[in-house]
């Protein structure tokens, strides 16, 4: 892994509270503060699939209100029956191949779903939101 060098000015207050952690957790301080920023961090992407990753990426350039409606979505009642029968008929070895093709479709639609959800909350608690309802 690469790194970069900066010179960051802190404040006092938190410098020491940075100093403390390392004591406390016989850590070098370097490693606390790397920890600290890596937590406080915007969500990374880079560990999801490369399909979606494009998908999330875009997600950072939004505002808050986009963020609020991906994070708030649900899916559509009828693509849930759909699905669920769909995994049923799989389980049960009888699907034939455009409803192995549709599942498949109805799979992917579903992980970009759910990952756009939560990147979406995860955006939104980055940028200072407390709850972000389902």
């Amino acid at each position: 892994m690469s790194t970069a060098t900066v010179t960051l000015a802190l404040p006092e207050a938190l410098y020491q509270r940075l100093k403390g952690a390392a004591l406390a957790t016989k850590q070098p301080l370097e490693q606390v503060m790397l920890h600290a920023l890596s937590l406080g961090s915007p969500p990374s992407w880079s560990d999801v699939p490369p399909e979606f990753q494009l998908d999330l990426a875009g997600l950072e350039k939004m505002d808050d209100d986009a963020l609020w409606a991906i994070a708030r979505s649900r899916r559509e009642a009828a693509e849930l029956v759909r699905y669920d029968e769909l995994l049923d008929r799989n389980a049960e070895g009888t699907l034939i191949a455009a409803e192995r093709d549709e599942l498949a479709r109805l799979r992917e639609e579903s992980d970009r779903f759910m990952l756009r959800k939560a990147h979406a909350a995860a955006l939104l608690r980055w940028r200072g939101h407390r709850a972000v309802a389902a």
